[in-house]
C-alpha cells in the first residue's frame, strides 16, 4: 500500500482489527480506528459507514479485510466519497471467493458467502450490523467484478487490481484466529510467494484467495 502513499499525506484505516498496520504503514499522520472499542486502536467506536471525519479531510483511507463485514457496503463508499479529498485514494485488500477460498470457508465454518444478494442497494442489508464479526466473502467479488461497478461508482477511478495469495495466505492465520499456521523462514516465504504469483496467473478464479484495489477519488 506503501507504493500509492505519499510521506507527507494524513489517512486513515477503517476497520483495523488488531491494528497491525501502524507498523507498516509509512504517513505522516496516520490513524487506526475500528468499531470496537479496543485499547489499541487510536479512534474506537468508528462506524466506518458514518465516520466522525470532515469533508474532504484525508489524503487516503485503508480498507483491510473489512468491506465484507459492513452492513450496507453502498454507504461504505459514500462516506469514504466524503472524507477523502479530491484525488485521494481507497487502498483495499479484500477476500477473493475463489473455488479454493469456497471450500475453506465451508470447512472453517467462521464465514460465509451470498452471491445473490444486491450490494449496489443502499437501503439493503448485508449483514447483521449488530454482530461485528457477521461476514459475507463475496461482497467484494460482487461489487469490483460487475460491470455496474462503473455506473454506479462513477466518483472513482481504478488504479489497481490485483488478485494475490494462495499457500502465504493459508499459512498465515489470516482465515481465523485459531487457524494453525507454520512460522517459516523469510526465505520460505519468498519462494512460496513466487508459487503463489504462477498459480495465480495460471488461474486466478481457482487458487487466488486475496485482492488488492486501489481506488482514486475524482478531482472534480
Amino acid at each position: 500500500m506503501n507504493e500509492f502513499i505519499e510521506n507527507n499525506w494524513a489517512g486513515v484505516e477503517l476497520g483495523s482489527g488488531i491494528g497491525a498496520s501502524k507498523d507498516f504503514i509509512i504517513a505522516k499522520q496516520f490513524l487506526t480506528t475500528d468499531f470496537a472499542d479496543s485499547s489499541w486502536i487510536d479512534v474506537r467506536n468508528v462506524n466506518a459507514m458514518s465516520t466522525p471525519f470532515k469533508d474532504c479531510s484525508q489524503d487516503f483511507i485503508i480498507a483491510n479485510n473489512m468491506i465484507h463485514h459492513c452492513a450496507y457496503p453502498a454507504l461504505f463508499f459514500k462516506e469514504v466519497d466524503r472524507i477523502l479529498k479530491p484525488g485521494g485514494k481507497l487502498l483495499i485488500q479484500e477476500v477473493q471467493t475463489s473455488f479454493i477460498m469456497r471450500i475453506v470457508l465451508r470447512l472453517m465454518q467462521h464465514e460465509g458467502f451470498d452471491e445473490t444478494i444486491d450490494v449496489f442497494d443502499e437501503t439493503l442489508i448485508c449483514n447483521d450490523p449488530e454482530d461485528l464479526w457477521s461476514a459475507n466473502c463475496s461482497i467484494p467479488k460482487l461489487i469490483f467484478s460487475s460491470v455496474y461497478f462503473k455506473s454506479k461508482f462513477p466518483e472513482w477511478k481504478l488504479l489497481h487490481d490485483h488478485k494475490v495469495e494462495f499457500l502465504n495466505f493459508l499459512n498465515s492465520g489470516g482465515i481465523y484466529g485459531k487457524f494453525l499456521y507454520i512460522p517459516l523462514p523469510v526465505l520460505i516465504l519468498r519462494f512460496l510467494s513466487l508459487i503463489d504469483r504462477v498459480l495465480i496467473k495460471m488461474a486466478p478464479n481457482l487458487f487466488a484467495l486475496q485482492r488488492q484495489i486501489v481506488l482514486q477519488k475524482s478531482l472534480n
